[in-house]
């Protein structure tokens, strides 16, 4: 079984990395001026049907737990047939993040209008939080 041998305390400390690590890459002083604007948001301010703070960061929380879950099941499953090392766990973090959390949404925005920025800011930042989360996972197994 892939839970058998998986370290929640190193999940729980790759979550709270990851949850931090995007509080700042869409920080006011880092990316979210630049994101909000690709968006054609000059203002940066949501709109009052937008401005649901129980959704928007329970359904942050809701997903980080679950991405950083599903990375570590990953990984645990993979450490049970063969050593896996912190660069190990961050190379995996990043095939995920890069082959699966960012190309998986490409076709999505381009269809849907959204500039090739909006993409890259969004979802580099789950590329960069899985490559993370996959090193503390890897660390803590």
């Amino acid at each position: 079984m892939i839970i058998t041998g998986l370290n929640f305390v190193g999940v729980l400390v790759a979550f709270f990395v990851s949850f931090i690590s995007g509080a700042i890459w869409f920080g006011p002083k880092t990316f979210y001026p630049v994101w909000m604007m690709a968006k054609g948001n000059s203002s940066g301010q949501l709109t009052t049907s937008q401005n649901k703070p129980v959704l928007l960061f329970g359904g942050t929380i809701l997903g980080v737990l679950i991405q950083t879950f599903t990375l570590a099941l990953i990984i645990n499953s993979l450490g049970q047939h063969t050593d896996i090392g912190i660069t190990d766990g961050a190379g995996v973090g990043f095939a995920l993040g890069v082959g699966i959390s960012m190309f998986s949404s490409l076709s999505h925005r381009l269809f849907g209008g959204e500039s090739l920025k909006v993409w890259v800011v969004e979802t580099a930042n789950d590329a960069i939080n899985l490559t993370i989360a996959g090193a503390i996972i890897a660390f803590f197994n």
